[in-house]
């Protein structure tokens, strides 16, 4: 059904109504700002929204440039052991995203109901808790098997938390963005999630330096999880200054909230549930991969350097920061499925021929294959911000997002680290990160064929995003479609 609004309709009455903090906008949602409030507003839903993400990314990216002393501290492992200790230090990190579900169902349909700003303060407020207090824990020599499961409830707590993060993130900056650049602004949550892997990487790569493995083993590896304090606290401050995203404040005040998403997302856009959940094995397997197991690869698996694998993958984080926004401003152009199909079919064909490339002892061919690998991650994440979030109408795009992306997460792309690990111990191969990258991106290529072209689609009212012929092969003229259509709706605001 076509919805039109009218601004004398009466507003929704609900028990926390989001209009009567946020009054309705002179501007339709989707519209560039016109005023100077309206920019700042814009530029504060973008910061609040990396920011946030980049805590929970510096959070794993401490994990896995730390695998090894939080092995030793945590399960015992001896020093240059690449094996159980490690494996059941990445366990308890796969561990964690058996939660996200969990996460996912909750704070997902709370994020419909109650609205995506309310829902990212408590997600960043729980993530900061749980990961500062892993700073604080006592060690297998001070208590004993008490250690490794304080440990574990600390990365329940955090996958519980991120199980609602970056699905309300991602829906609260892609509602705030004007339609004609979403996918550039967008790209920013992803920004930050490489700003905070990235942080990650420097802080540990240079602790180790200065400290040594001996210092590290010893205690200097709660520093790292402490400085999440003070950039959760940041993140939280600014968080709670944003208003809520203009696209979810319009549904709100017309009505077209639901009591019950979680059913109706499952009755009615169970399809959009299995196209998401097929892409983010793409995306996840490939991020996990790339950036949470390759510290752990090239030292333990490959027996490289620690600190020339780390500085190699912080000098491929620095190219991808340069490259993320005007990827994600191409795919406003262009359209989102061009980029996706090129990434999906990359990762098929040369994650094997890169990740044999890093068993080199040539330091510039370990170079070219983590570029390789982090060029076609650029393409995913400088998009999919943009992407995920439009395939479910206004209604239930919190919930859709947060259960598709989390369980899909939970179930493949999270134990990839551990999986491929063991797989490797196992089998003795050392190319099974690059042939499990290749599957997921078959996955992921009949996920973005069976899309719809969102680029520059309208997010407002109840029908999903994008041109309904635009499932298959991609064409330029459905981004034409797309923004047509978006300046007819918001013409008749």
């Amino acid at each position: 059904m076509k919805t039109t609004f009218l601004k004398d309709e009466p507003m929704m009455t609900s028990p926390q109504p989001v209009q009567d903090m946020h009054p309705e906008p002179d501007t339709a949602p989707g519209a560039e700002p016109c005023t100077q409030a309206g920019k700042q507003a814009l530029h504060r839903s973008i910061l609040g929204s990396a920011l946030g993400n980049a805590v929970e990314w510096f959070d794993y990216g401490v994990y896995g440039y730390l695998t090894i002393y939080m092995a030793t501290n945590f399960f015992g492992s001896a020093k240059g052991d690449g094996g159980l200790g490690v494996t059941l230090t990445l366990a308890t990190l796969a561990l964690s995203f058996l939660v996200r579900p969990l996460g996912g169902l909750i704070l997902g349909p709370l994020g419909d109901r109650v609205g995506r700003q309310k829902v990212m303060v408590l997600t960043v407020t729980l993530m900061t808790l749980a990961t500062g207090a892993i700073g604080l824990l006592p060690t297998l020599d001070t208590v004993g098997l008490l250690a490794p499961v304080l440990l574990l409830v600390c990365r329940l707590v955090q996958g519980f938390s991120a199980g609602g993060e970056y699905g309300g993130a991602a829906v609260y900056m892609a509602e705030s963005a004007p339609d004609r650049r979403r996918g550039f602004l967008g790209s920013f949550l992803e920004f930050g999630t490489t700003v905070g892997f990235m942080l990650a990487a420097i802080v540990c790569t240079m602790l180790i330096a200065i400290v040594g493995d001996g210092g590290m083993e010893a205690g200097w590896w709660r520093l790292p999880f402490l400085l999440t304090i003070p950039l959760g606290l940041t993140a939280l401050w600014i968080r709670t200054r944003l208003v809520e995203a203009p696209v979810f404040s319009e549904a709100s005040q017309h009505k077209e909230t639901i009591k019950s998403p979680l059913r109706h997302v499952l009755r009615n856009n169970w399809r959009q549930l299995l196209i998401l959940a097929g892409f983010v094995v793409l995306l996840n397997v490939a991020f996990y991969l790339i950036l949470g197991y390759m510290p752990t690869y090239l030292s333990g698996q490959l027996g490289h350097s620690t600190a020339q694998g780390n500085w190699m993958l912080v000098a491929i984080m620095a190219l991808m920061l340069v490259a993320i926004p005007p990827v994600g401003a191409l795919s406003d152009r262009v359209g989102r499925k061009p980029l996706l199909l090129t990434a999906a079919v990359g990762y098929t064909l040369l994650s094997v021929p890169a990740v044999m490339l890093l068993g080199m002892q040539n330091l510039l061919l370990q170079f070219l294959g983590l570029a390789v690998l982090g060029f076609l991650l650029v393409i995913l994440v400088a998009s999919v911000s943009s992407t995920l979030p439009a395939l479910f109408p206004t209604a239930v795009r919190y919930t859709g997002f947060a259960i598709a992306y989390n369980f899909s997460t939970a179930f493949f792309a999270g134990p990839s680290q551990t999986v491929a690990n063991q797989l490797i111990e196992t089998t003795g191969n050392q190319l099974v990160p690059g042939w499990y990258m290749a599957i997921a991106g078959v996955i992921g290529l009949v996920s973005v064929l069976c899309m719809r072209e969102t680029a520059q689609a309208t997010l407002r009212g109840e029908e999903l995003p994008g041109a309904p012929g635009s499932v298959g092969l991609p064409k330029p003229s459905y981004v034409e479609r797309n923004r047509q259509d978006a300046e007819a709706k918001r013409a008749s605001f």
